[in-house]
């Protein structure tokens, strides 16, 4: 059950990360959103907020990948 629990939630993360993104040029390019507004300027904030999203992603990768690498015994 831990297996799925992991995989399960490393896959739904990367799939946030790619929305996030999607949304994020999106919204650079003007195009209008539920949510966001219209055409948000990039600034320092944008750039905070995408080291941190790769950050997390980095630390999501290596821990799903070192989880795989030693397999828990059954």
């Amino acid at each position: 059950m831990e297996k799925h629990i992991i995989q399960w939630s490393y896959w739904l993360g990367v799939v946030c990360v790619v929305l996030a993104l999607v949304t994020r040029a999106l919204n650079v390019l003007g195009v209008a959103s539920l949510v966001l507004g219209r055409g948000n300027p990039i600034g320092y904030r944008s750039f905070l907020d995408g080291a941190l999203l790769f950050f997390l992603t980095a630390i999501a990768t290596a821990s799903y990948a070192w989880f795989k690498l030693h397999k828990p015994q059954a």
